[in-house]
């Protein structure tokens, strides 16, 4: 493997590492079936994710006419990895088993194995009968989604039809191994000036900030809005953070630590807030009472930093901060939600959002067009990677902890095939240009890891 990684570095030409491509299997992050069936030790708690998550080789399937095979040099951690590897809401092995039950190549997804992971950076190195765009040797990034093209809906909005899966959650072969089998219709261009970790950093997160607030199925901001960003220095909120102020927005950011704090500001947050200077704690059951109460607090501290209620919240906390959500933004606006990590069951009092006539939209991940406007900002350099560390392969189950206990600002990368940070820059001077400086602005606030925030 070593010597493929090194001629793929290299970029040499695909004659010369052809031959040096596995064809029976690879090494991957993966959950197994019989994990998910044996009960935790505590019932009722949630699983360690260090204890689910395994790396070790997998069969390679086959690909079908219009996959491609990409040499995966590094991935990232995002949330739903540590759904996978919890087994909640559900095991992630009912989505095989029913992506299986299609027949064709589709059977290769249901296996007593799930390969995870919803980003990538890598190399192409093989490419199925019907692939067209894309060639051995090229550099890409990989979206999370995986669509149907033959299903109407599809052509209207990737994200509406039945058929849409994410890659890596509810499809098998994902991006946290050597090698990544995904559809054409997943692949975009690699940023030439960002390295394989910056790159793998991006996808998934960013193209979903994107379509909550810029596309045109999301909150639409504009110049001077006011947008409050729950988690904001996560990977979701930070770029949350930069899509604001690229737009002439006002960005309010909600943290849980004075570390997290430093990390908005470094990134130009407008308005701070510590939710813990609030009291608000990691309740995730408030009453109505207690909901009513702490949005006024959380609105009386918006209102003193800039006079006016927030036009949009962004909201992927749920339970523990939806009511909050929809009491707190201003008459007429807009609660824009993307996931649920503290729980699904959300509560609210609906006359605060009938009375003012606000709106909450649903939206899940991006389509290709939103996923390429959102890769074509990174290329410009109008938005940056916000990476905050890096893991081995080896140690996937360390990093997908440091998720699991939200003591991470911003993403968190994994090496894959690439043997260490800083590698894949194929347009120097490019970076220098836009980054002379060769700012992280989450670089001076990385601790030891494991360390509590």
């Amino acid at each position: 493997m070593e010597a493929l990684t090194e001629a793929l570095l290299s970029g040499a030409p695909a004659a010369q590492w052809e031959g040096l491509v596995p064809r029976d299997q690879y090494l991957a992050a993966h959950l197994r079936a019989a994990d998910a069936e044996r009960d935790p030790m505590d019932a009722g708690q949630e699983r360690d994710v260090r204890t689910t998550i395994h790396v070790g080789p997998v069969p390679l399937p086959e690909l079908a006419p219009d996959e491609v095979l990409v040499a995966v040099m590094a991935s990232s951690i995002n949330y739903n990895t540590v759904w996978s590897a919890t087994f909640a809401p559900v095991p992630t092995f009912s989505f095989l088993q029913r992506l299986g039950r299609q027949g064709g190549f589709a059977r290769r997804h249901d296996q007593p194995y799930h390969v995870i992971g919803s980003d990538a950076a890598g190399v192409v190195v093989r490419a199925g009968a019907g692939v067209r765009r894309w060639s051995a040797g090229d550099h890409v990034v990989v979206s999370c989604v995986q669509v149907d093209d033959q299903e109407p809906a599809t052509h209207n909005d990737g994200m509406l039809g039945a058929e849409q899966r994410i890659w890596g959650y509810e499809t098998n072969f994902g991006g946290l191994a050597h090698f990544a089998i995904v559809r054409a219709s997943q692949l975009l261009a690699k940023p030439a000036h960002l390295t394989w970790e910056e790159a793998a950093s991006v996808m998934l997160t960013a193209a979903t900030s994107y379509r909550m607030l810029v596309g045109d199925k999301g909150a639409r901001i504009k110049q001077g809005d006011i947008v409050l960003i729950w988690g904001a220095a996560g990977g979701l909120g930070a770029y949350a953070l930069q899509m604001v102020k690229n737009a002439g927005g006002v960005a309010v950011g909600v943290v849980g630590s004075p570390r997290k704090a430093e990390a908005l500001r470094r990134l130009g947050c407008d308005v701070v807030i510590d939710r813990t200077d609030l009291g608000l704690g990691d309740d995730h059951d408030l009453t109505p009472e207690r909901t009513i109460e702490l949005g006024k607090r959380l609105g009386r501290a918006i209102r003193d930093a800039l006079g006016e209620d927030p036009h949009v919240v962004f909201d992927y906390v749920g339970r523990a901060t939806f009511g909050l959500s929809v009491y707190v933004v201003r008459r007429g606006g807009t609660v824009v939600t993307c996931g649920s990590s503290t729980g699904y069951d959300h509560h609210f009092d609906n006359r605060y959002l009938w009375m003012n006539l606000k709106r909450i939209i649903g939206s899940h991940a991006a389509n290709l067009q939103e996923q390429w406007e959102c890769n074509r900002l990174f290329r410009l350099g109008r938005l940056v990677p916000v990476l905050s560390e890096v893991y081995p392969l080896d140690q996937v189950g360390d990093a997908a902890h440091l998720v699991q206990r939200n003591a991470h600002v911003g993403k968190v990368g994994v090496l894959c095939l690439a043997p260490e940070p800083g590698l894949g820059v194929t347009d120097p001077e490019r970076r220098l240009a836009l980054d002379p400086e060769g700012r992280n602005p989450f670089a001076a606030l990385v601790t030891e890891r494991g360390a509590a925030v």
